[in-house]
C-alpha cells in the first residue's frame, strides 16, 4: 500500500509520478524500495487518469456507505421492538403476579 500512498502523495503535491520520485519518497520515509514494484506501479499508473480514478473511488464508496446506513437504522428499529416487546411481557407478569399474590 505505501507504494500507492506515494504515488498519491507525489500526484497530490503536483509532481511526477515516475520511479526515481517514488523510490526516493519511500526511501525518505524509512522504507527500502523495491525496483520491482516500484516499476510495477509506475506501469500499472502509465495511462491512468490519477484525478478521475479518485473521483470515482470516491462516488463509489459514498454509494457502499448508503445501504450501511440504512442497515444499521433497521437494526436499531428491531432492537427497539425487541425492548418494547420485553417492557410488554414484564409488565403482563407484573399484573398476573398481582391477581396471583
Amino acid at each position: 500500500m505505501e507504494y500507492v500512498y506515494t504515488a498519491l502523495l507525489l500526484h497530490a503535491a503536483g509532481k511526477e509520478v515516475s520511479e526515481a520520485a517514488v523510490s526516493k519518497v519511500l526511501e525518505a520515509a524509512g522504507a527500502k524500495p523495491d525496483s520491482a514494484r516500484v516499476k510495477a506501479l509506475i506501469a500499472s499508473l502509465k495511462d491512468v487518469n490519477i484525478d478521475e480514478a479518485i473521483k470515482n473511488a470516491a462516488a463509489v464508496q459514498a454509494v457502499a456507505a448508503a445501504p450501511a446506513a440504512a442497515g444499521e437504522a433497521q437494526s436499531a428499529k428491531a432492537e427497539k421492538k425487541e425492548e418494547d416487546n420485553k417492557k410488554t411481557e414484564e409488565e403482563a407478569a407484573e399484573g398476573l403476579a398481582g391477581l396471583f399474590g
